[in-house]
């Protein structure tokens, strides 16, 4: 039986690892990937205003990226 993963929708991601360790609970936590924390950061720069790590990741899924692609592009679809 497969476990349903928790997205982790918090811009307080340390604060979140701590509670699902102290809960025992990690295999249910999802933080997203590292380039979602540079794009935000990018985004933001760029507008000059905040966007939360779910809105970012919801968008860049969106636009097609994905975690499985990798970080490489050799300009191949």
């Amino acid at each position: 039986m497969r476990k349903k993963s928790v997205k982790l929708y918090t811009d307080n991601v340390i604060e979140e690892f701590y509670k699902h360790v102290l809960n025992n609970n990690l295999d249910k936590l999802h933080i997203p990937h590292s380039d979602v924390f540079y794009v935000k950061a990018a985004v933001e720069a760029h507008y000059g205003r905040s966007f939360t790590l779910k809105h970012v990741e919801d968008s860049m899924r969106a636009e097609g990226w994905s975690e499985d692609k990798g970080d490489t592009d050799d300009g191949q679809s």
